[in-house]
């Protein structure tokens, strides 16, 4: 599902910053073994399970702003239809804040649903969906990685659902000023108190713990939320966080301008800028990273683990092959080509140099056919909407857009004309685009500090629309911020090889929930979180996986700037041959 997207602050040397972070981390991880201690944040308690006490009589509950419009029991589901196993449980559907638009005419509401199991383990979980929005995704919470073992209502959660305040996943929804808030962050805002009703109609209490989680533009609402709602969630799982939307969103545009100077026509006669790099000269680049980077983390296993050591170690105009004669094979690149990839690599920078958005790190994730669907297909047909009619001031009339193809608004797309869109405001568009989409001061989470909140957050390092290097950057300026304790609430996990929110060749498959309601609620704090491969016979298997893995191969997630490093022995298909070390 598409999301779209920071800045890129300078950034201290690779090796001395490891070191003094991975200092940091450990003094940190000292300190939360303590707890609560004299003047530190609290220990919060574990929530206590409920059952359900009410499902029907919900259809009567009186709550401001909102319209009940179904309320179900549903039977549990064993999975053996092809959907995931669910619980027994209460399903409740309504609409808040319904009203009519000033500015296009249209309808609009916040539409939502809330899964209450019978059997509650005490918790809200406040589901984060990606892309636009534009439609409630079924509330079943996605606990993170590819092909989750189970969900956030089986594990027995009462889990909110929304569209974030507009009907369909189409940026036209950018005519209205207030759809736009509601996207960006106030329907998290208004939803949660709504829920904390139901769910205390429901069960009789109020939940003792909240939590929010989400991927891509969940990420992003996660991010946010960390930000702006701490008083109201006790754990936070950000995943690919798309922190920095509106600037990535307009690199997508300005990437379609680099594929396009060395692309050919289509069979249609027109532009194709997924001929500018093949499939096959993708894996190229990603086969001459493995090369180069596989090592480093101390074991030739396939796997690029310490990706900040790659990105000095590798130099794509020398460790790739090149084309003889400027002949293309698949299995060599162009001087144009790796010109094109260096420069778009490196990322895009205004007329006077100050980078619009972050660089993107090599990593052999980019031979993953998501990475080329973010910047070829979606690049090219999504995010010029995003970019014209969501995060601009003023958006781009409607009736232009849809006269005007979305891959030439994007050929059209200039950084030093049209960039400070993104930042502009006027009198009937009071909130810029980067303003609403964004946290309002991403290194200050003292809220969630200071309660006893945690965040965890995780990232592929091959995300071919939000950069790791950028989140990772995001988390050097906290612990900067935070004097080198960040650890103490706040983690990063890197995962290796994946694209965004899943796939690659990685182990990507994990449970970031469990871990975060741990250090939540027993203070046990992450110090990695294991990882699964989904090669063949998996239940869900990630086609990347290559064939040399073992197809239940595990590693251990780390807290960043700590790296998987190879223990000199033992099965390298196993997470306990490997250490968390910088």
């Amino acid at each position: 599902m598409p999301a779209f997207f920071g800045p890129a602050p300078l950034r201290l040397p690779a090796g001395r910053l490891a070191a003094a972070t991975a200092a940091s981390l450990a003094a940190a991880l000292g300190l939360a073994a303590c707890g609560g201690g004299d003047g530190g944040p609290p220990q919060l308690a574990a929530a206590t399970p409920a059952k359900l006490a009410a499902c029907s009589s919900l259809a009567a509950l009186a709550l401001p702003g909102t319209r009940i419009t179904s309320v179900a029991a549903v039977a549990a589901s064993d999975g053996s239809n092809g959907q995931p196993a669910l619980p027994a449980h209460c399903l409740v559907q309504g609409q808040l804040n319904e009203r009519i638009s000033p500015v296009d005419g249209n309808r609009y509401a916040i539409g939502f649903e809330m899964r209450l199991p019978t059997d509650w383990n005490g918790r809200f979980f406040h589901q984060g969906n990606g892309g636009l929005d534009g439609t409630v995704v079924p509330a079943t919470g996605v606990i993170g990685g590819g092909g989750p073992s189970t969900t956030a209502l089986a594990m027995g959660f009462a889990v909110l659902s929304s569209d974030a305040g507009h009907p369909q996943p189409t940026p036209f929804f950018g005519a209205d000023p207030q759809a736009r808030l509601d996207y960006g962050y106030q329907a998290v805002g208004k939803l949660t108190p709504i829920a904390r009703s139901l769910i205390q109609a429901a069960y009789g209490k109020a939940p003792d713990r909240s939590y929010f989680a989400g991927c891509s533009n969940g990420g992003r609402h996660a991010m946010v939320t960390a930000a702006r709602y701490a008083q109201d969630y006790d754990g936070v799982l950000a995943g690919n966080p798309g922190f920095h939307l509106p600037k990535a969103a307009s690199t997508q545009l300005w990437k379609v301008k680099q594929y396009a100077t060395i692309a050919g026509n289509g069979a249609n006669g027109q532009l194709d800028i997924s001929t500018a790099v093949t499939p096959a000269e993708y894996s190229t680049v990603g086969a001459s990273i493995t090369a180069k980077c596989d090592a480093l983390d101390g074991v030739k296993d396939g796997i690029v683990s310490d990706v900040v050591a790659c990105q000095a170690a590798f130099n794509i105009q020398t460790d790739v092959p090149t084309c003889e004669g400027g002949t293309r094979t698949g299995s060599c690149l162009t001087p144009a080509q790796k010109n094109t990839l260096q420069r778009i690599f490196a990322g895009p920078r205004l007329a006077d140099g100050t980078p619009s958005y972050s660089h993107t790190w090599f990593d052999p994730g980019v031979a993953g056919k998501d990475f080329a669907l973010w910047h070829y297909f979606i690049a090219q047909n999504l995010d010029p909407g995003s970019v014209s009619l969501v995060f601009n001031t003023p958006p781009m009339p409607v009736p232009t857009f849809l006269a005007t193809p979305p891959g030439q608004i994007a050929l059209n797309y200039d950084l030093d004309r049209d960039y400070g869109k993104l930042f502009a405001t006027n009198g009937t568009y009071t909130e810029s685009g980067w303003s609403f989409m964004t946290p309002p001061d991403e290194t200050n989470l003292s809220t969630l500090r200071n309660r006893g909140g945690k965040l965890m957050v995780y990232h592929g390092t091959a995300d071919g629309v939000f950069s790791a290097a950028d989140t990772a950057n995001w988390y050097d300026r906290l612990q900067k911020a935070e004097l080198g304790h960040a650890a103490g609430y706040a983690r990063l996990y890197l995962v290796p090889g994946m694209n965004h929110c899943a796939n690659g060749p990685s182990t990507d498959q994990f449970d970031m929930v469990t871990a975060l309601v741990n250090w939540v609620e027993k203070g046990q704090a992450p110090d990695r979180v294991i990882a699964k491969a989904r090669g063949a016979g998996s239940t869900v298997p990630n086609p990347e996986v290559p064939a040399s893995w073992s197809p239940g191969r595990t590693r251990p997630l780390c807290p960043y700037p700590l790296v998987a490093r190879y223990n000199g022995s033992g099965d390298v298909e196993s997470a306990d041959s490997f250490s968390c070390k910088s």
